[in-house]
């Protein structure tokens, strides 16, 4: 037996023929039709909206949900291996696949009446339509249970007021998952791009994430009609259900970034001579890789494991806080070290690990905090929240 460098622990060997050939026309698929966009796209802050029509044919959108609703039916380790491949290129695009997937069908599916899953089910598999995740607001990031949108039961549906910040995908919409308070008590409502008093103004300027869109939720005193309220959840259990989802691909996504940087890091100083040899030939060089090898070999095994167990029926969501923050904190430290090996051409985006790098901040940051995700740990183990 060999070592293979590039897949220490045979993780390709623990896959079945048809992760393999998922996770293949994944790779495919994101190598030939999004790496050629992402320099144009992180440039001039721009997603190119024919990308989730492109997603959707391959039946990367909504990938768990059953073929009934127009998903691929896949299971969760085929997730998580899209959401690798995706966020190889950038974690902007995985994105906006992962909270149409996680965020929006998600709930739809399993929060939503059988009238709404066929009404929004196959449209947003296929990508013909768009949605968008409202939780995080202006004054409420980390305590989403502080929430001041307000939703109020009139004739026919519910008047929603309020404001969401944040919000991947929102100025490019078609579908808006929405959680506001009804009588103290945290629901879920399906708002549709054109109600009147909704809108979803871009935010500008932000230096991570640049190729996917991101922006407000606005609602004026938006009428809602009963059939688009969530019936089957209530409280916060509705919107972390969903982020969970999320969080466990994001663990596998952060991974696939981290991936690009080292690989990228290893050609470059194998390539690069100073002082009359490879700069790979010296030993901080040689620990750095190492290192850089260690934590996503470990890391990649811990998403594997966590992926069965959900597909067993078996995982927390501790579980997932757990892959969630160590991926994303160890996927920005080894961006940023690959950007330093790459010496002044690392913040050159031709080279890409800068666009990583600032992209990661974002990533280690939203759906739950580095450090949020450290005090659902000690919880965990102590029986002591820190954050109440």
């Amino acid at each position: 037996m060999t070592f293979k460098w590039d897949d220490p622990f045979l993780l390709n060997d623990q896959l079945t023929d048809e992760e393999r050939m998922i996770r293949d026309t994944a790779r495919k698929y994101c190598q030939d039709k999004l790496m050629p966009r992402v320099l144009e796209a992180n440039r001039k802050e721009i997603f190119h909206r024919e990308i989730m029509d492109e997603m959707g044919s391959l039946g990367l959108l909504g990938s768990t949900i059953p073929e009934e609703y127009g998903g691929a039916g896949l299971n969760h380790v085929s997730y998580g291996l899209i959401a690798r491949e995706v966020e190889r290129v950038d974690s902007g695009y995985r994105s906006a696949m992962s909270v149409q997937s996680s965020l929006v069908m998600y709930p739809i599916y399993t929060y939503g009446t059988e009238e709404q899953r066929k009404k929004y089910l196959p449209n947003l598999a296929s990508g013909k339509w768009i949605g968008c995740f409202g939780l995080t607001e202006p004054n409420h990031g980390s305590d989403p249970g502080s929430m001041e949108t307000r939703a109020k039961k009139v004739d026919g549906g519910y008047i929603l007021q309020g404001n969401k910040m944040w919000i991947t995908n929102s100025p490019i919409a078609d579908v808006f998952v929405v959680w506001a308070k009804l009588d103290g008590e945290i629901r879920g409502f399906i708002l549709e791009k054109g109600m009147k008093g909704l809108s979803a103004p871009k935010i500008e300027g932000k230096f991570s994430l640049r190729a996917s869109a991101t922006g407000e939720i606005v609602m004026n005193e938006v009428f809602v009609p009963d059939e688009n309220y969530l019936p089957n959840v209530a409280g916060l259990k509705g919107p972390f259900g969903c982020l969970n989802k999320a969080r466990y691909g994001i663990s596998w996504g952060a991974l696939g970034a981290a991936e690009f940087c080292w690989h990228a890091a290893r050609q470059y100083t194998l390539d690069r001579p100073q002082f009359g040899r490879p700069l790979a030939a010296n030993q901080i060089i040689q620990l750095k890789l190492a290192n850089m090898m260690t934590e996503i070999t470990l890391g990649l095994q811990g998403a594997l494991r966590v992926g069965r167990l959900i597909d067993e029926d078996k995982a927390t969501p501790e579980m997932i806080s757990l892959v969630k923050r160590n991926s994303c904190g160890k996927a920005l430290e080894i961006a940023r070290v690959s950007r330093d090996m790459h010496g002044g051409n690392g913040v050159s985006d031709e080279f890409h690990v800068i666009r990583h790098m600032m992209n990661l901040e974002a990533v280690n940051t939203y759906e739950g905090t580095h450090d949020i995700h450290a005090l659902i740990l000690g919880r965990a183990q102590t029986g002591i929240q820190a954050f109440s």
